[in-house]
């Protein structure tokens, strides 16, 4: 009998709408061959089974099953398709670790301290992991514009320490815009990263790792017509130019293949996960790694999967064979 997947999707997160199309393009590329997928939407605490984008079923949270036509059917592994809360800081994991359910991200640990911008730039700087100068922020706590701009220099960036899709994100240029763009960031989350400006060109490079087998995907160049790649630059037709492979050399894109491989092995990780970077000069300063990628059909990861000549479906098959086994 084969058995039921679960692609979880949606969350609480201003990332909502990108988890439902991520979501959506992870459950068409799933084997019916092999597995039954169901759709699974969680929004504000409501948990429902979607058919056609419409709720046909409520879930048991208890055992994480639901009731169709008088048959009782029970999720039995969980593609988390969530960017943001619960389904990348750990929340999700821990549920699904109680349950005895297995799930295709990173456990509750390397998902809780990747998802902090703050706490996974301490931990790999202890690596000697090259990123930009930073400073924290916490909601109440007293700070003097002055002072940061004293210490980082401008322009800077102010970024929610949890969230993705750069929302929240703002490049700041003169002190006097600081303070709008700290509360900007607070309204995402009750922490905040202003981070040194480092003028150079995007790159970002997924890695998946099932058992003995490494898969480092070809890089990504990304070249935004905003001035920084906003969430305007990420989601808007046209608005960035994204290509894969990147127009680096052979030694570029080997080095940062091999710190993308280090930083998932430092992190724990699992599944699929994409690192970006800012190459400056002949170095790649680390900005962060997502550890639920977006994976709408024009997302990174499906393009670096393609330029590698792989197949959506087939590794989705491996990753989620390598949890049920």
């Amino acid at each position: 009998m084969m058995k039921n997947i679960a692609i979880v999707a949606g969350g609480d997160s201003s990332e909502y709408v990108v988890s439902v199309r991520s979501g959506a393009n992870v459950f068409s590329a799933i084997d019916r061959q092999k597995f039954t997928p169901w759709m699974i939407s969680i929004r504000n605490g409501i948990w429902s089974v979607l058919e056609d984008d419409k709720g046909i079923a409520s879930i048991d949270k208890g055992d994480f099953s639901f009731y169709l036509n008088g048959e009782k059917i029970r999720l039995e592994y969980a593609y988390i398709m969530i960017h943001g809360t619960p389904g990348e800081d750990g929340i999700l994991q821990g549920y699904f670790d109680m349950l005895g359910i297995p799930y295709s991200s990173c456990g509750v640990q390397s998902s809780a301290l990747t998802f902090n911008k703050n706490f996974c730039n301490k931990y790999l700087r202890s690596y000697d992991i090259q990123m930009a100068r930073s400073l924290r922020l916490v909601a109440g706590e007293k700070w003097n514009p002055e002072e940061v701009v004293r210490e980082l220099s401008l322009p800077l960036f102010v970024k929610p320490s949890a969230g993705g899709s750069s929302f929240g994100v703002t490049k700041v240029k003169k002190e006097e815009e600081l303070a709008a763009a700290v509360d900007k960031a607070l309204k995402e989350s009750p922490e905040v990263l202003i981070e040194q400006f480092i003028e150079g060109k995007e790159f970002t490079c997924g890695v998946v790792k099932i058992g003995d087998k490494k898969i480092i995907l070809p890089v990504t160049e990304v070249i935004p017509k905003n001035e920084f790649f906003d969430y305007e630059a990420k989601y808007t037709p046209g608005m960035t130019e994204e290509i894969t492979p990147a127009r680096i050399s052979e030694t570029l894109t080997k080095k940062v293949q091999s710190l993308s491989s280090e930083i998932y092995d430092l992190c724990n990780c699992k599944g699929i996960v994409r690192v970006d970077y800012i190459l400056k000069g002949e170095i790649f300063y680390f900005l962060e790694i997502n550890t639920v990628p977006g994976m709408t059909a024009t997302s990174f990861i499906p393009q670096q999967i393609r330029a590698a000549g792989l197949n959506l479906t087939n590794l989705l098959t491996e990753i989620i064979e390598e949890g049920i086994q």
